[in-house]
């Protein structure tokens, strides 16, 4: 299509459009808007793929205002009464931004606009179902609800444009895959509409545009609605990404100090800061909430300590916290803020990746590397379009794995290489969960109709009709619906309507807890379960919001957690839900191939120094990062050893450890890590652990299995049973249990299978699924989330026929234990706790204990522990004998003065005895651990009798024992 230029675009608008854009001071289309709004006014389906913040809303809606426009103009034809378009995002913040972006419109061109989502009032539902308005703005979730509603179907009946923003989140999700079966579910109810998706970037835009517009083939008269146009505006070339690794320097000592990091932490604080404060607005994306917590607490360290010492508040480098685990008051407050100039920066996660308006970004910083090109682009593509600049990014790395690994992905991102997107085709839940909204939507339906609806949508046009009839028996079965076999129709059941609703939505269900500051009685955030059960406990601590906090109490009813604010800068960060982001195969080969080509002219006589400067040809970074990713291949080479690359396994091992290098990312490298485990463990007749990442699988080993058992196992695999093992090996794991009770749950079966047992653990589950289409989709969910059974079985064709080598090293090599940083452990070094254990010293000095005499029983005083003599002794008598005792503790010293003794007063007095055993020797380093909390006797013991360096150390095991009391007291209680 040749480019329509100025105001041609435009021009396919009708007058009141145009009047409205000159009004808001539109006066030449963007990109994206030259490119698509005359095939999107002439009724066409499309996707457009364009960078954040270039106009898409726009370009998508203004056609859609038109229409209705003049639709409302047309002489002779009856005005619409109902919804005539949606506008589907997933998420709720992205629905209050469209709603302010579109409002104005709305009342400029007389069109009603209005949101409806989850938070949405009872109130304000009725009114739209009573009065339906012209635009309704939504989540794919809400769209479920609203389908099911008498009023609100009829108004949908008058739906023709459906947009879809950010599609390439919902393609690769369940949620997405469910969204396009209710997509065809309006389609039965409006008939065909207009389709357009929203993307900043998509891999694959083909098998998106399908994915979005369905293909229709089971149609009776397959009309010729399901054609679509692709628009795209190349994000790659409109982005200036560098990777830095940062230098250490004196000011990095100093501030590692202040901050309790090591110094490479603090040269990366250093230099994110330094950028920010050069610009001025800046986006700094991490990979996890827990980094982001970390780093977020150092930059308000810095901030804190600038004003302390005096320096003029609008010189201070204020920089905030952002992500999905805080509460929605605290992101607006924060997003307001950034968006009003108030914050220089914004430490921030995936949710921002997805257009929340925040205002002008001028510079994108990445901290550690983004793992994929496309998440790259998403995020650098936030910057710098509102003045219509190039966007402009840093990629702060940690060095070797981390710096190779985003400069492969910096160059992937230049050149528009970007991963195709993880369609969850044939979930058998989704089916499920759909078959129940049909037959919510339509009372009975026969099931021919539904199957065709179901396979009508892109991700399940390959279901086959029997797979389809065994998720319709399971569902019989578990009463969510009733199966007439004599007739082949579905009907509501008493079950149909409490499923449904409470299955609106096809992410798992996972307790969160609300965190509330009991100081200002506000709630600052969420902790999911898993942090809670596992960790949490009165006393601990731990950031969140960027802030320190200490929990206080835990109401598991109310899934509350109750917190008070600390100074003490260190601390646990929340352990959150969420996978690693995996590397992909062709980021981790680029990986390899550097790595391979860096050996070679190093083999040839070529210094490490004119390696790394010829790489800066290639990869957006400086010598001196190059070189010092390129360390560790160096020590490698010095060494004699193979070089693992793109096209060579190396096998490692000493001791009980066996490393297998493989360059092959995430997915590769766990089908492979669970294949060996399970070939190597069935051989040995024992267990084998393993850890991986894109680069290398490291296994924990019977002490008779060495490298070559492994290199035996990988060159004899016949690739075509891959599948097979894999199988076998996942059917014991705890990722497949796991998976299977939320499937499960979305086929209703959980509660089938409780009813009268009380509570069921996975391995019956697994045993009452097993034969069922509950089971298969848990296992292709497993398969699907984590493994890569094509790609690993090419793999293993190549070992066979020689074109991947398989080398065993003599010895553990530099690349072999080089491994990237293991999530934000190094933001929290070991010894970056010397302000808790200054705080734990002082607190238990200044805490009271009983020094009572054992000799004489007449001695009984209670004092701070910091005023016990260092060798206690009675007063009255003179003996050493002295029990240190809680100075509540007023019945042991009873027990003990009793003349005669029940079972209770003889367990006081004998732990008296002990105590009291305990501060004759030891002294006064026993007195202060039996005032620790929850410690006892016993354990004071074990505390006091352990070798250690320094006092420190002493205070440590004080706390920790502190801590599993807190954790366990319940318990005891």
């Amino acid at each position: 299509m040749a480019e329509p230029s100025g105001m041609d675009a435009f021009a396919h608008l009708g007058s009141e459009v145009r009047a409205a854009l000159s009004d808001q001071g539109f006066s030449t289309p963007t990109e994206p808007q030259r490119e698509a709004i005359p095939p999107l006014a002439a009724g066409k389906n499309a996707l457009v793929l364009a960078p954040t913040g270039t106009g898409k809303t726009e370009t998508a809606m203004l056609p859609v205002f038109d229409a209705l426009v003049e639709a409302r103009n047309s002489p002779g034809d009856p005005p619409r009464e109902g919804i005539s378009a949606l506008y589907i995002t997933p998420l709720r913040a992205l629905n209050r931004d469209m709603m302010d972006r579109l409002e104005w419109w709305g009342e400029r061109l007389g069109v009603e606009v209005a949101v409806r989502h989850g938070d949405t009032t009872q109130y304000e539902r009725s009114k739209q179902a009573d009065d339906p308005p012209d635009v309704l703005i939504t989540t794919p979730e809400s769209l479920q609800a609203i389908l099911t509603g008498s009023k609100m179907r009829v108004a949908l009946e008058s739906v023709a444009h459906v947009v879809i923003d950010e599609v390439h989140e919902l393609a690769a999700a369940k949620r997405g895959a469910q969204l396009t079966v209710g997509l065809e579910r309006l389609r039965r109810v409006a008939g065909p509409f207009q389709r357009v998706g929203l993307s900043a970037t998509v891999g694959d835009p083909e098998e998106v545009g399908r994915f979005l517009v369905g293909t229709g083939k089971r149609d009776p008269d397959r009309p010729g609605d399901r054609s679509f146009e692709t628009v795209e505006v190349a994000a790659g070339t409109r982005t200036d990404v560098r990777v830095l690794d940062p230098a250490i320097t004196d000011a990095d000592t100093r501030l590692a100090g202040e901050l309790a990091v090591d110094e490479a932490t603090a040269s990366h604080v250093r230099t994110i800061r330094g950028i920010v404060a050069d610009k001025e607005s800046t986006l700094i994306f991490v990979n996890t909430r827990q980094t982001a917590e970390a780093l977020g607490s150092r930059f308000k360290t810095l901030a804190e300590n600038e004003r302390d010492s005096g320096t003029d508040p609008d010189e201070v480098t204020e920089i905030e916290l952002h992500h999905g685990s805080l509460s929605k008051d605290v992101r607006i407050d924060v997003e307001d803020r950034f968006k009003s100039g108030d914050l220089d920066g914004l430490v921030c996660t995936s949710s921002m990746e997805l257009g929340i308006d925040v205002g002008r970004v001028d510079h994108v910083v990445q901290y550690g590397s983004p793992r994929e090109v496309a998440r790259l682009l998403q995020r650098v593509g936030r910057a710098g379009h509102r003045r219509d600049l190039v966007s402009e990014g840093t990629v702060v790395t940690q060095g070797g794995d981390d710096t190779l690994e985003a400069m492969a992905i910096a160059r992937r991102a230049g050149d528009e290489l970007v991963e195709p997107a993880n369609i969850h085709h044939g979930s058998l839940d989704t089916v499920a969960n759909q078959i129940v909204g049909i037959v919510m939507d339509e009372g009975e339906v026969h099931a021919r109709e539904a199957y065709r609806t179901v396979t009508n949508a892109y991700p399940f046009d390959d279901l086959s009709e029997p797979e389809f009839q065994e998720v319709v028996r399971e569902l019989d079965g578990n009463r969510l619906l009733w199966l007439d076999e004599e007739t082949d129709t579905l009907e509501k059941s008493g079950g149909t309507w409490q499923y449904f609703y409470a299955n609106l939505s096809m992410i798992p269900d996972e307790s969160t807890y609300e965190v509330y500051d009991m100081s200002s009685r506000r709630q600052i955030g969420t902790l999911d379960e898993q942090f809670v059960v596992n960790f949490a406990g009165p006393g601990e601590t731990f950031v969140q919001r960027g802030e320190m906090w200490r929990i206080t109490e835990i109401d598991e009813e109310e899934e509350r957690v109750n917190v008070t604010p600390i100074p003490d800068p260190t601390g646990e960060v929340p352990s959150w839900v969420g996978r690693e982001i995996p590397v992909p195969k062709p980021v981790a080969e680029e990986v390899g191939k550097i790595r391979g080509e860096a050996a070679a002219a190093l083999d040839a006589g070529s210094t490490p120094e004119a390696v790394a400067a010829d790489l800066t040809e290639r990869y957006p970074t400086d010598a001196e990062t190059a070189a010092d990713a390129l360390s560790a291949v160096v020590d490698h080479v010095e060494a004699g050893h193979p070089v693992p690359t793109d096209d060579r396994i190396v096998i490692e091992g000493s001791a009980r450890t066996v490393a297998v290098n493989a360059a092959f990312g995430h997915e590769v490298n766990e089908t492979l890590a669970r294949l060996l485990a399970a070939l190597v463990g069935q051989r040995a007749g024992s267990s084998v652990g393993m850890d991986v990442d894109p680069y290398r699988i490291e296994f924990e080993v019977p002490h008779d299995v060495d490298p070559g058992t492994f290199r035996e196992v990988l060159e004899t695999t016949d690739p075509d049973r891959l599948a097979a093992y894999l199988e076998l090996a996942v059917k014991k794991s705890d990722a497949l249990k796991f998976t299977l009770a939320q499937v499960a749950a979305k086929f209703g079966a959980v509660k089938r299978y409780k009813e009268g047992r009380g509570r069921f653990g996975g391995d019956r589950l697994l045993a009452a699924l097993e034969d069922t289409p509950v089971y298969d989709e848990a296992l292709r969910e497993v398969f699907h989330a984590d493994l890569a059974v094509p790609e690993t079985a090419e793999l293993l064709e190549a070992v066979r026929d020689g074109s991947l080598a398989v080398e065993v090293a003599r010895e553990r090599t530099a690349l072999g234990t080089a491994g990237r940083s293991a999530g934000t452990e190094f933001l929290v070094p070991d010894n970056a706790d010397a302000d808790v254990i200054d705080t734990v010293r002082e607190r238990i000095r200044d805490d009271r204990v009983i020094c009572f005499c054992l000799h004489c029983t007449d001695w009984r005083h209670t004092t701070k522990v910091r005023r016990v003599r260092d060798q206690p002794e009675c007063p009255e008598c003179g003996s050493t004998r002295i029990a240190a005792l809680n100075p509540w503790d007023d019945e042991t010293v009873a027990a003990v003065r009793a003349a005669e003794k029940d079972d209770e007063q003889e367990r006081r007095t004998e732990r008296a005895h002990r105590a009291a055993s305990l501060v004759q020797t030891h002294g006064k380093r026993a007195v202060i651990a039996l005032a620790a909390r929850g410690v006892g006797p016993h354990n004071a013991a074990r505390i006091i009798n352990k070798l250690r360096e320094d006092e420190d150390e002493f205070y440590r095991d004080v706390l920790r024992q502190e801590r599993e009391y807190a954790r366990t007291q319940s318990f005891w209680d």
